[in-house]
């Protein structure tokens, strides 16, 4: 493919470019990627946190809640800078999905995980000094963990590459 097509605007240039950055990955780039994720994540999860733990929901109930919102505006972020770059929804939501659903699925995982663990956590409230230890520890860890899965990812044209591809 002719280098003309990584800078066309076209999606066949930017999928052009994302295979062009397979192996080309640092842990600088991959941390970056997993921050964004994270950022969007940590959102949502403290607000659904938040919510309902205020409103005296059940823990079952107020996970579902944090990770449906985590993984809400974790795609926003992306669609919001997606569609910065001239893309229509339907193909910035097909961008969005196959940048971020491993990664947001990753870090739910592992920080629910951790909340869910952690004596005591998932019945504190938000006043208490356990509740926002569990769940920062919990989203601290969840991006030890996935940077390395979005650097795996990354390096084979995957995930945030996708994205890179727009910027």
């Amino acid at each position: 493919m002719d280098d003309s097509a990584h800078h066309t605007g076209t999606a066949d240039g930017h999928a052009a470019h994302a295979h062009h950055l397979r192996g080309r990955v640092t842990w600088g780039s991959a941390a970056k990627a997993t921050l964004h994720c994270l950022t969007g994540c940590a959102i949502g999860e403290i607000l659904g946190m938040v919510i309902g733990t205020a409103l005296t929901w059940g823990n079952v109930p107020t996970m579902i809640l944090a990770i449906t919102l985590a993984f809400i505006f974790g795609y926003s972020f992306t669609l919001f800078a997606i569609r910065g770059a001239g893309l229509d929804l339907r193909a910035a939501l097909k961008v969005a999905l196959a940048a971020d659903t491993v990664s947001i699925a990753v870090m739910e995982l592992v920080d629910n995980g951790i909340i869910a663990l952690v004596p005591g956590a998932m019945d504190a409230l938000v006043s208490d000094g356990l509740f926002w230890w569990a769940l920062l520890g919990g989203l601290t860890i969840a991006f030890v963990i996935t940077t390395p899965v979005n650097k795996w990812m990354i390096g084979r044209g995957k995930g945030h590459a996708v994205v890179h591809a727009y910027h």
